[in-house]
């Protein structure tokens, strides 16, 4: 073991040099793989109406892309269901019309008409616009087919942004041998360079029936349609049209009622008044303004169980922080983001905002936010202001080089004293760069970065740096990471559990594909390896994963994973998360677990997951979980959901035996494509909490809502609190 750190000394001193040489090496310059896919689109000779049927003059004028390419469940030929794609524009609008052929005629396959649908659950159709024509960023439209919605922004090579909403129309049609999707896209929706006349472009089509997922483009099985590396080009007869005044006012207003057991179970009455303004600073990039923003309507987290040592993630869901989140959100690993957007004004009111963020050409993008909070005086929280920058270039085929800069200020201190000082700390700031890789075909991925910070106190002035790549071909999928944080490295608007550790993480995994047409379509075995060491290099944890998937050609899917876990605690830790007694710092567990998951097709209207863990766990003990989901669809109306988790942990004394369970449950009614009702109830054992909430949303407009939304969380003893409330919100968007 001696001779094991020396080695890991010595690699962490070189690991940087070593990974960062690859990421850049691998990283060059190559024509685009789909380049010869063009598709040409010209001026519409007649007006189109938004009705799904192909009956204007102008539609049969237009180029078709057809033909399509099979993904899944092979990538050797052309698709078995045939699809026809054609587009046109005007001096508004930018207009498709999809023609998806049944052959042999068959049920359609829906979730709901809820916008931005699961994709693997639905019959659909989706376009990926790459306006830059970078292979990096762009927009996707789409809808399943029974006519619900989708869009969303795209970064990093094929990433979709569901969250970002936006201002278009569409209309679906379809009878037993054939579904027509038409939309319209106005030009004020979308970013785009002035004067360009090529875009990247790609359609996909996805049909349950036949398990068949297609696209315009060949693009290879292992890699998703929205991969920008495989798109074609859209071929413009002449510029779009120059951007004209693009203005957007969004105003809400707000009334609630709260009762809280805290306050005698009083009504309190709430009004407010707020909104976001939207300006095109230019046709690709945008600048958004929030003045006393409300995020009521905004689905609440669902719970989970925690057995973790370290803090648990939540994803942002608040509107205002999600469009171009990538050029904030995107930095670092999942456990190191110098940036976290729900650091701000969760538990104190945002006074205003300001956000500055698209493409500068096709080369530069930038991100520039703003947020001011108030301050709350029964804590002593000052006011904070939170400002980040960020810029990326692209560079080579798909890669790119950024650099952020995150700001926490705080002043106005209602109470002076030292204490919340030391508390809330007058400032932090976070400094870095990193390097994104993906080379021309997409094979190869990988990330480098070094964050700095800076606080008051030598306490906080420390960095982390890490760097990983990652190899994916049909067969072979392997990498290796590295991360390393200091101990004084501090992230107070971002996201960052644990310091202190090095840690090292290889991966190898293989996937077979039967030749013949049997249920499986592809398995194989992977290993991953995870290893912590603190910063002397003595090893605080591992973890050996061998894991063994299966696919099957329905969809379905199954997974075995042999675990082999050792800890070594560097904080006292209650193993239970129950509030029992705490194992002590400096002790050492080891165990192993296996654990077993399967998935159904969702082609069925009943689908379900479960899944399972027995084996060992800390002071010699034993922990059994068993958890599901379940569904079930009247389509494309109702969809009735659950969750279900029990666990069972036997330990000695003092801690014996705990069992508790999480149980969820949720009703999602769309009754049209713009009236929607869902209510979700929570309720885990763990943390004694029991929640309800109920949202109903009303899309009179596009893009503008009415929403009333009903919430009541009850905190059982020994915690004793319950609310309700009550919220009724109103939001137009008005658009010049």
């Amino acid at each position: 073991m001696h001779f094991f750190s020396q080695f890991l000394h010595f690699f962490s001193s070189t690991r940087i040099v070593l990974l960062w040489s690859c990421l850049i090496s691998i990283s060059v310059q190559a024509q685009k793989k789909n380049a010869n896919y063009r598709l040409h689109i010209k001026k519409a000779s007649s007006a189109i109406t938004i009705d799904g049927v192909m009956d204007e003059e102008a539609w049969k004028e237009t180029d078709v892309a057809k033909d399509f390419f099979m993904v899944l469940p092979a990538d050797t030929g052309r698709a078995e269901q045939q699809s026809e794609v054609r587009m046109a524009y005007d001096e508004k609008n930018l207009y498709l019309i999809a023609v998806f052929y049944n052959n042999p005629p068959g049920p359609y396959y829906v979730e709901s008409l809820r916008r931005d649908f699961q994709f693997g659950k639905n019959d659909n159709f989706l376009i990926f616009m790459d306006p830059f024509n970078n292979q990096t960023t762009g927009f996707s439209f789409g809808a399943n087919a029974a006519g619900a919605q989708w869009d969303g922004t795209m970064n990093n090579g094929g990433r979709v942004d569901l969250n970002w909403d936006s201002k278009w129309i569409s209309k679906v049609t379809r009878n037993e041998r054939q579904w027509v999707f038409e939309m319209a896209v106005p030009f004020k929706s979308i970013r785009y360079k002035k004067g360009v006349t090529e875009w990247g472009i790609n359609f996909s089509r996805l049909d349950l029936k036949s398990s068949e997922k297609s696209s315009w483009t060949p693009i290879p099985r292992q890699f998703p349609t929205a991969s920008l590396a495989y798109s074609g080009v859209l071929v413009w007869d002449e510029p779009p049209p120059a951007p004209k005044i693009n203005f957007s006012l969004i105003p809400y207003v707000l009334g609630s009622a709260n009762v809280s057991s805290l306050n005698e179970n009083n009504t309190e009455y709430e009004t407010k008044i707020g909104g976001d303004v939207k300006f095109a600073v230019t046709s690709s990039l945008n600048l958004d303004l929030t003045l006393n923003p409300d995020f009521s309507q905004v689905e609440v987290d669902q719970q989970i169980v925690n057995l973790d040592r370290f803090e648990l993630f939540y994803p942002e869901k608040r509107q205002f922080f999600l469009e171009n989140a990538d050029l904030f959100a995107n930095f670092g690993y999942a456990n190191i983001r110098p940036f976290f957007s729900r650091r701000i004004g969760l538990d104190v009111p945002i006074i205003a905002g300001a956000r500055l963020s698209g493409n500068l050409d096709e080369n530069w993008r930038i991100g520039a936010m703003d947020m001011q909070t108030a301050n709350d005086e029964s804590i002593g929280l000052p006011s904070q202001n939170f400002a980040t920058v960020s810029l990326q270039r692209k560079v080579f085929s798909q890669s790119s080089i950024g650099f952020i800069f995150v700001n926490k200020e705080s002043f106005n201190y209602p109470d002076e004293s030292e204490e919340y000082y030391e508390l809330y700390p007058k400032y932090n700031r976070n400094l870095g760069f990193e390097y994104n890789l993906a080379s021309y075909n997409n094979l190869w991925t990988g990330k480098a970065f070094v964050f700095k910070s800076f606080s008051p106190d030598n306490d906080g002035n420390g960095f982390t740096q890490a760097a990983n790549i990652e190899y994916k071909s049909q067969n072979w999928n392997f990498g290796f990471k590295e991360e390393y944080v200091a101990d004084d490295y501090r992230a107070e608007v971002g996201f960052v559990p644990r310091n202190g550790y090095f840690k090292f993480t290889p991966f190898l995994g293989y996937l077979f594909y039967p030749k013949k047409n049997t249920p499986i379509l592809s398995h194989g075995p992977k290993w991953t390896s995870i290893y912590y060491f603190d910063e002397s290099m003595n090893n605080t944890d591992y973890l050996n994963l061998l894991q063994y998937y299966l696919n099957f050609r329905n969809r379905s899917s199954f997974r075995a994973t042999f675990i082999d876990e050792y800890v070594k605690l560097l904080e006292p830790f209650d193993p239970t998360g129950t509030g029992k007694p705490e194992l002590p710092a400096g002790s050492e567990h080891h165990w192993n677990a296996l654990r077993l998951n399967y998935s159904s097709k969702p082609q069925s209207m009943f689908t379900y997951t479960i899944g399972g863990r027995v084996g060992g766990y800390y002071e010699d003990g034993s922990w059994l979980s068993v958890n599901n989901e379940l569904g079930y669809r009247f389509q494309p109306y109702v969809s009735l959901s659950s969750v279900i988790s029990y666990n069972n942990i036997q330990m000695p004394a003092p801690w014996n035996t705990t069992d508790f369970w999480l149980i969820g449950a949720k009703a999602d009614v769309t009754f049209t494509n713009k009236l929607f009702f869902a209510t979700l109830f929570q309720y885990n054992e763990q943390s004694k909490n029991f929640n309800l909430n109920s949202r109903f949303q009303w899309r009179y407009q596009p893009a503008s809502d009415l929403f009333i939304v009903y919430t009541y969380n009850d905190l059982m003893p020994p915690y004793s609190e319950s609310t309700h409330s009550i919220t009724l919100k109103l939001v137009y968007w008005f658009n010049k």
